[in-house]
């Protein structure tokens, strides 16, 4: 139990020193004067990079990433997309909530197991 403890462990160490590393490379080459996009370091992109950390912790079966990922998702789009889609930003939320409402890992929940008794 306790090595399972360690590499669980290990592996959040990991993944959150990435992480660090890869804002802090974006930060140094942005003071260097190496012309980075304003919208990687806007809170919609962390917000979007947050739900898939959590979402890949999860093996993507979770629901509570979903929201930051949509989320995060949406806005960085307006930033990357010359075009106003304000006008389809609702609609497209709700065709994107609908399609994991329908295509989510199945959840079998049983509340009183007498079937699996020894």
């Amino acid at each position: 139990m306790e090595t399972l403890d360690n590499k669980t462990r290990s592996n959040r160490h990991f993944g959150m020193g990435i992480f660090l590393l890869v804002i802090g490379a974006i930060f140094l080459l942005r003071n260097i004067g190496l012309s980075i996009p304003f919208w990687v370091l806007s809170w919609h992109t962390f917000f979007l990079a947050f739900g898939l950390l959590i979402g890949y912790r999860k093996n993507f079966k979770a629901g509570g990433w979903v929201f930051f990922v949509i989320l995060g998702g949406v806005f960085t789009l307006k930033d990357l997309i010359f075009f106003d889609i304000s006008q389809y930003t609702t609609a497209l939320v709700l065709i994107g909530v609908g399609l994991y409402m329908i295509f989510r890992p199945k959840k079998d929940v049983q509340f009183c197991d007498f079937g699996n008794r020894k």
